[in-house]
């Protein structure tokens, strides 16, 4: 699969993984372009006949040595960037699932750069895009499940 001026949109999900106990959701700082540096969900590409609640089980796994339990799905998102001639670098179709810590301790793997758990006061500070920022903010009542 070529991430990189992609001849049609990757299909990826991500998950929403809530700590109940600390009232806190797990990022990762991402490693890799596209958005290198941003904190973002856990995620990543599906693979050829993989379900969606599959990948979202091992993308967390890869890239946080966390398990998790997948939960309704609660958003879409569609990150498309451009490079200086306007043609399209990167072209993701992202699909995000609640998910309920089931357990681990969390080591930032594969693309991640760094991992951690954090409240949603303290993600305030954290540099990420706005999508992932409104998903987290929109589906916190969701975490209470």
């Amino acid at each position: 699969m070529q991430r990189e001026y992609p001849s049609a949109p990757l299909l990826g999900v991500s998950a929403l993984i809530w700590r109940p106990q600390t009232a806190q959701v797990l990022l990762i700082q991402r490693a890799r372009e596209p958005n290198k540096g941003l904190w973002a969900l856990p995620g990543g590409l599906v693979e050829v006949g993989e379900t969606l609640a599959a990948a979202v089980v091992r993308e967390v796994f890869e890239e946080t040595g966390l398990s998790v339990q997948v939960g309704p799905f609660v958003a879409s998102f569609e990150p498309i960037l451009t490079d200086e001639q306007g043609r399209v670098r990167y072209h993701f179709v992202v699909l995000d699932y609640l998910a309920y810590y089931q357990g681990g301790e969390p080591v930032a793997a594969d693309d991640a750069a760094a991992i951690g758990w954090f409240s949603l006061d303290e993600m305030a500070g954290l540099p990420m895009l706005a999508d992932t920022r409104q998903v987290i903010a929109q589906h916190s009542a969701l975490t209470a499940i």
